[in-house]
C-alpha cells in the first residue's frame, strides 16, 4: 500500500462537477459571440472553433441550443483556466488602453 493514498483529495461531488460543467458552457457560450479574429490568439483547438463558428452561422433557436450543449462537451475537454486566463488579458489590456484615452 502506498502511503500518498491515504492523502489524496476526494473527488469532486457531482454537484461540483455539474457547476464546473455550467461554467465551461458558459464559457464557450461567450466565446461564440466573439468575432473570429479575437479567438485567434486563445488557446482553443480545432475542433472547437470549428463549433464556435458553427454556433455563429446558426440561427434556429433549438439548433443553436443543440451547439451551445456540444460547445459545452468540448470546452470539457479544454483547458479552461488557460482560456479564461487569456481572456482575462486581453480585457486588462484593453482598459488599460481605455484609460489612456
Amino acid at each position: 500500500m502506498d502511503p500518498t493514498d491515504d492523502f489524496r483529495a476526494p473527488p469532486p461531488s457531482k454537484s461540483q462537477r455539474k457547476r464546473d460543467a455550467h461554467a465551461a458552457q458558459q464559457l464557450g457560450q461567450r466565446l461564440a459571440q466573439m468575432r473570429p479574429e479575437d479567438l485567434a490568439g486563445l488557446p482553443l483547438d480545432e475542433t472547437l472553433l470549428e463549433a464556435l463558428a458553427e454556433a455563429r452561422r446558426i440561427t434556429s433557436r433549438g439548433a443553436l441550443a443543440r451547439q451551445h450543449q456540444y460547445i459545452g462537451k468540448l470546452m470539457r475537454g479544454a483547458d479552461v483556466a488557460a482560456i479564461e486566463a487569456a481572456l482575462a488579458g486581453r480585457e486588462a489590456a484593453r482598459r488599460a488602453r481605455a484609460r489612456l484615452r
